[in-house]
């Protein structure tokens, strides 16, 4: 289950899909007459033709990238296992509805369905919207099967060694630094996934004290997989760092990266990598607003080189992360529905 997408870059469509996503009480989270206001009256009319623009420049034959690699991403996994395979979206198409129905229809005795939220990091905006709205689907329709979902998997070790894998290879050329940048999420997201109601942002070092908010909280989960990163592949604490892309409006997680890219080159950094592990599917955010406009602010600030990692996509040892949770499904990975 993946983010999602336009159906096209036609602005109708972009506007379609804008108003689903921003409407979710769990991405603004403002009460819904002001949440409409906001995103009907001023965000959506103003920025979808702004979004249309941008998803041109990444669009392919195939269509939109997201889903192209999902899309991918399925029929190499279902060579892999012998269970079917269907894939699903948050916003647009196609649905959790329409995944669960073509699954009944491979397999009508079909006993349980996995769902796997490619999302690596726990948050309100991202996973728990993700598990909430195939809950929903799920429970409409009254499915005769039970329905679990694999947990975030920020620190498994599969998904760490497939993102070392994917990596490797471009270390092997002269860097200066390599920035590891997040999808950016308000502030007030963290607090409010805080179970312990006392310990994320209370300190400096929150994100380093053990907490059983940790299990929510997307900014220590980030740091996590950062710090599991470069500890496998012997990266020096001087030579990365973190950012968060994306944000809209005041209150968002810092340091901010498109600020981070205009001053590196004035700090001597010169050649750059740059990858996104929030991501595991190249999409708008990562090719448009990180490989090209990203690039655009670091050259321009006086930077030398500049080369964004892809995403997972069909990386083989993504494949294997994959196929091996679901072949090792335990309890011990899952929530689970009780029906």
């Amino acid at each position: 289950m993946n983010l999602g997408s336009p159906d096209s870059t036609e602005v109708k469509d972009v506007k379609r899909y804008l108003s689903q996503f921003l409407m979710d009480e769990k991405v603004i989270d403002y009460p819904y007459l002001l949440r409409k206001m906001l995103v009907r009256g001023i965000i959506v009319p103003f920025r979808s033709p702004k979004s249309a623009e941008a998803y041109k420049t990444i669009w392919t034959k195939e269509g939109s990238p997201l889903v192209v690699f999902t899309r991918q991403l399925q029929a190499a996994l279902q060579e892999r296992v012998a269970e079917p395979v269907e894939i699903a979206m948050r916003y647009g198409n196609p649905s959790p509805t329409i995944a669960f129905d073509n699954l009944l229809v491979r397999q009508p005795d079909i006993a349980e369905v996995i769902a796997i939220p490619l999302y690596p990091h726990y948050a309100m905006s991202s996973y728990e919207t993700a598990v909430e709205y195939a809950k929903e689907c799920y429970h409409k329709k009254n499915y005769p099967f039970k329905l679990t979902f694999i947990k975030p998997f920020y620190n498994n070790t599969a998904y760490i060694n497939a993102m070392t894998g994917n990596m490797q290879s471009y270390l092997l050329t002269a860097y200066d630094h390599i920035l590891f940048s997040y999808h950016g999420i308000p502030e007030r997201h963290i607090k409010k996934s805080d179970i312990t109601g006392k310990h994320c942002l209370q300190s400096e070092n929150c994100c380093e004290v053990n907490s059983a908010a940790h299990n929510y909280c997307y900014r220590h989960q980030c740091f996590e997989t950062t710090k599991l990163i470069a500890e496998k592949l012997a990266i020096p604490s001087e030579k990365y760092s973190i950012s968060f892309q994306s944000r809209l409006g005041k209150g968002w997680l810092q340091p901010f990266t498109d600020i981070r890219l205009a001053e590196m080159p004035k700090r001597g950094i010169k050649k750059l990598l740059i990858i996104c592990p929030a991501f595991v599917s190249d999409c708008l955010e990562t090719l448009e607003e990180i490989a090209e406009r990203g690039k655009e602010t670091f050259m321009e600030a006086g930077g030398e080189e500049y080369t964004m990692i892809p995403c997972l996509n069909t990386h083989p040892g993504w494949i294997d992360a994959l196929s091996r949770w679901i072949q090792s499904y335990s309890a011990e990975n899952k929530e689970m529905i009780l029906v």
